[in-house]
């Protein structure tokens, strides 16, 4: 088990972290959307976007 674990050590590593930013961002978008904010939208002109009907509350 530890000869396992020495061998892949680069590779555990790289995984954990990549896990935590996936986590962070995830975080991010849940606290956005919380607070009323567009997780989808940030160009602050919504008159031509397709989007906009979804994007901000009436």
């Amino acid at each position: 088990m530890f000869t396992w674990i020495s061998n892949n050590i680069g590779t555990i590593i790289i995984c954990a972290v990549l896990i935590a930013i996936v986590t962070a961002i995830i975080v991010s978008m849940v606290r956005k959307k919380k607070q009323g904010k567009s997780v989808v939208c940030n160009c602050g002109n919504c008159k031509g976007c397709a989007m906009s009907g979804s994007c901000h509350k009436q």
